[in-house]
C-alpha cells in the first residue's frame, strides 16, 4: 500500500484501487472497466508529458513555474491532437 505524507495509507482515506488484480492471485478485487480505462489514458498522458524533459526533471524551482511549463505542454499536446483528428 501507498503511504501518504500523513502517516496513513490510502485504503484508509477511502481511496479504492482501480487495478486489476493478476489471475494467478487467490483473491480477485472487481474493478470498474470504464473507469480503469479512465486510468489507463490518464497515465498515457502523463507519460506523453514527460517527453517534455523539463516536466521530466522538474527544473523550476517553484511550484507556479513548474505549473506554468506544465500548463503550456499540455496545450502543446492537444493542439497535436486536435490538428491530427
Amino acid at each position: 500500500m501507498t503511504a501518504t505524507r500523513s502517516g496513513g495509507t490510502l485504503r484508509d482515506r477511502g481511496a479504492v484501487p482501480e487495478i486489476p488484480t493478476k489471475r494467478n492471485r487467490h483473491v480477485q478485487h472487481s474493478v470498474s472497466r470504464p473507469l480503469y480505462a479512465l486510468r489507463s489514458r490518464i497515465e498515457c498522458f502523463i507519460n506523453r508529458l514527460k517527453n517534455s524533459r523539463r516536466v521530466a526533471t522538474r527544473y523550476d524551482k517553484t511550484a507556479d513555474s513548474f505549473l506554468g511549463f506544465v500548463t503550456l505542454a499540455s496545450i502543446r499536446l492537444w493542439i497535436r491532437f486536435v490538428h491530427a483528428a
